[in-house]
């Protein structure tokens, strides 16, 4: 296992980096907030499921053994609302989305939580979770209600810097006036009529948003675990009540680090750039297995056995190997600062593989080439190993997850290729008689729908985009994309 003091991760909570140290030696226990499953996933969701897929597997790759428990919401206000705007019933709805979820995430290649349980599923977890702190002195019941005290929790604030003498009656959201104090949150909801219910101690009713994580992080990995994690919108109320209540089921509750994506910046670098990057990464090992595969089968074969040592790779491949594993291990023990290595990691390495293909294209000695060849290998090598780290080498080529995105384009859009094929044609033949107006409409009526048109020289080829309602739609994902919404 590497030197856990080397990781270093940024703490909500302490509001700093630190050195990362597990509960329990070469074991990490990790909670995230998933969705509430009422609608289709939108880029918040997807940010925050990407951040901690990356932090999954980077405490892999260390050697730890991860339990990986990401819950979905399946019960809430929000579903049953949506439920009655459709007439559908709310748990088949948000299995529904449920599903959805799923598939988006094997689209965005995160890999599978060990657990992802249900509220649904965790109903006597919850209960026995609410009955404690009832025990506890810390929770009343009021009509079929059951209500957190939060007079009851001293350190209450101490997550998101919130001091209960700042939640004046009335100030935020209408106040329950049964409630001893505006900050008391609900544990268990009584049922109204026609409702889906279950049953309690407390008369029929479903749990509160803030508990369900509660109870089901203690289910899988006990009241003392090393990282929850979810989005920054997430830290008032949802982390603070969570932490409240816990503490009140459980005194010796405690969460090691607290991460919230939203501080998973670096210096406010787009994500554009680093996607940017990405491609081309990509394109750029794509690049090079074209060139290389000419002497897989022919150059390569005159090679001795002992190809496979660095005695061939030379001098300055192995120094290109050396600074990018140095460079990685360096960011990303930095709270995972992976915008740095595919903006500035990476590029000694595409240059050395760019440069080292135009070498190859040359009249060269044999020996020359094969050793430019095995370096080539070497350095495509370490390239693809960080990759598939960071979960960014999926077994497609560029142009295979391309055409995907193109598919899903086509389908969200309800044309297939043809369709646009001729529509371009079109406007080629709308430019060439100039007619601009219908030129410019054809490529706006396609933006519209996600289709993008790109003239490059005298040829037409077109990408996927965000279709142009989506986007007037979408709001700042910091400040809007709520990972439970």
């Amino acid at each position: 296992m590497a030197n856990e003091e080397e990781f270093r991760v940024y703490n909500s909570m302490t509001q700093q980096k630190e050195i990362f140290k597990t509960h329990e030696p070469g074991r990490v226990g990790m909670y995230v907030c998933g969705v509430t499953a009422y609608d289709l996933s939108h880029l918040g969701h997807a940010r925050a499921a990407v951040n901690f897929d990356v932090l999954f597997r980077y405490l892999q790759h260390l050697g730890y053994q991860v339990t990986y428990v990401r819950n979905f919401t399946d019960v809430d206000d929000k579903i049953f609302r949506r439920a009655n705007e459709l007439g559908e019933e709310p748990l088949s709805l948000s299995n529904r989305f449920c599903e959805e979820y799923l598939v988006d995430m094997a689209d965005l290649q995160c890999l599978t939580p060990t657990h992802q349980p249900r509220v649904s599923d965790h109903m006597e977890q919850i209960k026995d979770m609410i009955t404690q702190i009832i025990n506890n002195d810390c929770a009343y019941l009021v009509d079929g209600d059951v209500f957190f005290a939060v007079d009851k929790s001293p350190n209450y604030g101490q997550l998101s810097g919130q001091k209960l003498e700042n939640h004046r009656a009335g100030e935020r959201v209408a106040v329950d006036s049964r409630k001893r104090n505006p900050a008391d949150f609900a544990l268990w909801k009584g049922a109204k009529p026609g409702e889906l219910s279950w049953d309690s101690p407390w008369g029929p009713g479903r749990p509160g948003w803030h508990i369900e994580c509660s109870a089901m992080s203690a289910h899988y990995l006990s009241f003392r675990f090393d990282i929850h994690g979810g989005g920054i919108d997430l830290i008032f109320p949802h982390h603070e009540n969570e932490i409240a209540q816990t503490c009140a089921a459980c005194q010796e509750s405690r969460v090691s680090y607290w991460m919230h994506n939203g501080h998973v910046t670096n210096n406010n670098e787009k994500m554009s750039k680093s996607l940017g990057n990405f491609f081309t990464i990509r394109e750029t090992l794509q690049d090079c297995e074209d060139a290389l595969s000419p002497f897989q089968e022919g150059s390569l074969k005159e090679v001795p056995e002992q190809k496979g040592k660095t005695a061939r790779v030379t001098s300055a491949a192995q120094e290109c190997i050396s600074n990018l594993r140095s460079e990685f291990q360096t960011k990303m023990s930095d709270d995972l600062n992976t915008a740095q290595i595919l903006t500035v990691a990476f590029q000694e390495a595409l240059k050395f593989i760019n440069s080292s293909l135009n070498t190859l294209k040359k009249k060269q000695p044999k020996q020359q080439q094969l050793s430019m060849i095995e370096s080539l290998i070497a350095v495509e090598k370490e390239v693809k190993e960080v990759l598939n780290i960071l979960g960014l080498l999926s077994s497609s080529t560029y142009l295979e997850v391309l055409e995907q995105l193109k598919d899903k384009a086509l389908k969200r859009a309800g044309l297939v290729e043809n369709d646009v094929l001729h529509l371009i044609e079109e406007r080629t033949l709308a430019r060439k008689n100039k007619d601009f107006s219908k030129s410019d409409q054809i490529r706006a009526d396609l933006t519209v729908k996600g289709i993008a048109l790109m003239d490059v020289g005298d040829e037409t080829i077109w990408r996927p985009c965000v279709p142009v309602e989506q986007e007037r739609n979408a709001l700042p994902v910091e400040q809007t994309a709520s990972t439970t919404d």
